[in-house]
């Protein structure tokens, strides 16, 4: 049996190229101290003898390990799932910036059961910076962590002195547009679809409530819906039992509760908007291809998406970058 080839060692690639295994690897790794035929010199040797660089040894040497870990928090919602449209959207846009430099990405679904799963990821040595996306109902905790660590960055909302960096639209104002949407449609009687767990989404219903308060309407109906999929049509569908001929207009928490919504009310006969009117927030790829095209508050997830890249690389460098508020749209289309 043929014994295998040894695999080539920067010492190797030293000795054939008559320089020293330092300049060999300032040669591969492109610094500019090498002069330009020595590099050329050297890659090309490296190259024909399909060297491989121990990326192990590199991330000792550059204290770097190239990983970005994204987790996704589900305090408030144990049972949903990644698969979730928002989450696919938002971490796509993600993993496309952060592979495009030159980094990996590890990925968690985490049940916090303990106060300590944040510090446990932060601490792990396995990863250059961590990007969360949503805060959850675990925001004390990312304030403790964001206290000492400074290359993480989080999809969410921003209160007063918040200590961690954020980045997300103002879900104030967002509540706000789909509320003043309904009412200038001739709505009355609005309720809001989804829970009230979760920064983002109070701030969300809080901008509801404020819209219907300035046209002198009684406060919307808050309707507890879970984003869990398995479970949502049918509290939807209580939910609507529930509040009966007492609202004439719904604004969902999120585009995927809205869609839902909408095919709840079809199955009844109920015509949206005719009889029902429902907006949705994120404007989701799905919110424009359901049969009733939906009225929604955009926030803008490509945008986002690079923003907390760029804030989570500036932190690595080691500059406190700021957080970021970006501001609603209002995308009007067919569900009201």
């Amino acid at each position: 049996m043929t014994k295998p080839a040894r695999p080539l060692t920067l010492a190797d690639i030293a000795r054939m190229a008559g320089v020293s295994t330092g300049t060999v690897s300032r040669a591969l790794a492109g610094k500019s101290v090498v002069n330009a035929e020595t590099r050329k010199r050297v890659t090309e040797i490296a190259t024909a003898h399909g060297f491989k660089p121990n990326l192990m040894a590199r991330r000792l040497r550059t204290q770097r390990t190239g990983v970005i870990g994204i987790a996704v928090p589900l305090g408030h919602e144990r049972r949903q799932h990644l698969s979730d449209p928002f989450f696919m959207t938002l971490l796509g846009h993600l993993a496309d910036a952060i592979t495009e430099r030159g980094y990996d990405i590890m990925l968690s679904r985490i049940i916090p059961d303990d106060d300590e799963w944040l510090d446990t990821i932060v601490q792990s040595g396995m990863l250059d910076g961590v990007l969360l996306i949503g805060q959850s109902d675990e925001f004390e905790n990312i304030e403790a962590v964001a206290r000492t660590y400074l290359p993480m960055v989080v999809w969410g909302s921003q209160v007063p002195d918040q200590v961690h960096c954020a980045v997300g639209v103002d879900n104030f104002v967002g509540g706000r547009l789909a509320g003043e949407h309904l009412i200038a449609r001739g709505c009355r009687r609005l309720a809001f679809m989804g829970e009230v767990r979760t920064l983002e989404l109070i701030e969300r219903f809080r901008g509801l409530c404020a819209a219907a308060d300035a046209a002198g309407l009684e406060a919307p109906l808050q309707l507890d819906t879970h984003l869990a999929s398995d479970i949502m049509a049918d509290e939807i569908a209580a939910n609507l039992d529930r509040a009966g001929s007492a609202i004439d207009g719904i604004a969902a928490a999120s585009d995927v509760i809205a869609t839902r919504t909408v095919a709840v009310l079809s199955a009844r006969g109920i015509a949206v908007p005719e009889h029902m009117a429902v907006t949705g927030f994120d404007d989701l790829p799905v919110a424009a291809q359901t049969a009733i095209p939906l009225t929604t508050v955009r926030q803008d997830l490509v945008a986002g998406a690079a923003a907390m890249v760029d804030r989570l690389f500036a932190r690595i460098a080691g500059d406190p970058a700021p957080s970021l508020q970006m501001q609603p749209e209002l995308i009007v289309r067919d569900s009201a």
